[in-house]
């Protein structure tokens, strides 16, 4: 993910310019719960596919053993990234929290 950061613009996961002078709050938590929908989405489709693959597999349909490795290998990896995502939220909001004003 490249997102380059310049005093007008802001580069959005999904490649759009916003403008950061026409962001109000209400926007900016829109795509952010927009954002951390869409990633949730996609681990769970990722674990479904796992999932149906591994079924498969046990249950001696024709499938290819090195996409059913790579498909659970992928849905592992997106799950601890989101994982560690998680935890990284919960630390800058746990130092944002222990902040004094």
């Amino acid at each position: 993910m490249n997102v380059n950061f310049m005093p007008s613009t802001v580069n959005a996961v999904n490649n759009q310019q916003i403008s950061v002078d026409k962001l109000t709050p209400a926007a900016a938590q829109s795509n952010f719960a927009d954002t951390l929908k869409g990633a949730i989405e996609n681990l769970n489709q990722l674990q479904n596919e796992s999932d149906h693959m591994t079924e498969a597999l046990a249950s001696g349909e024709s499938v290819d053993l090195h996409n059913v490795m790579v498909t659970a290998q992928k849905a592992s990896i997106t799950l601890e990234t989101t994982v560690q995502v998680q935890q990284k939220a919960i630390d800058a909001y746990n130092e944002i929290m222990r902040m004094q004003i």
